[in-house]
């Protein structure tokens, strides 16, 4: 059965709108993971608005329209509190990630300028003395806004495929 995410339906588009809207989302994807993946956690909330909403959840919860998500954040000062208590007080082996995104699709443009876009994501991670593994693999559900003529995650929901999770999954996705 075919994932369904309210509010995330696509309608048609405008083809040279869609093309750039999507380039802009890779682009942004490209700087998100870029952050991730240097360790520099810290500046991930600045990828966010004042009062976005970030969520981690599973597939069936996100299937059967339920709240309930492993991770919830609402606004920058939230993900600030988490990206400062994951980078200061390292609990975890030391591990890189990778994250790799790819099959961006815009799914609507609002009348404001805001749109949603959906993206795949698989997030590699490698202990320090251990073999890669893939952490997590899903898809990313956005709205995005301008501000300042920047792109913004207005909302990312983070929607895994898997029923079994790492346990050590509180590092940004």
């Amino acid at each position: 059965m075919p994932m369904k995410i309210t509010g995330y339906e696509a309608v048609e588009i405008d083809r040279a709108s869609s093309r750039e809207l999507r380039a802009a989302v890779e682009d942004f994807n490209t700087e998100y993971c870029a952050v991730l993946d240097s360790g520099d956690i810290e500046k991930w909330p600045d990828f966010f608005t004042e009062d976005a909403i970030y969520r981690v959840t599973a597939r069936e919860n996100a299937d059967a329209n339920l709240p309930v998500g492993l991770v919830y954040a609402e606004g920058r000062a939230m993900l600030h509190d988490r990206a400062v208590a994951i980078s200061r007080t390292q609990m975890f082996a030391p591990r890189t990630t990778l994250h790799l995104c790819g099959n961006v699709r815009v799914m609507r443009q609002e009348p404001d300028g805001s749109f949603i876009a959906q993206s795949n994501f698989i997030l590699l991670q490698t202990l320090v003395e251990g073999p890669t593994t893939i952490h997590l693999a899903g898809r990313y559900y956005d709205r995005f806004v301008r501000e300042g003529g920047e792109l913004k995650l207005k909302e990312r929901q983070a929607v895994y495929d898997t029923t079994m999770i790492a346990t050590d999954v509180v590092y940004p996705v």
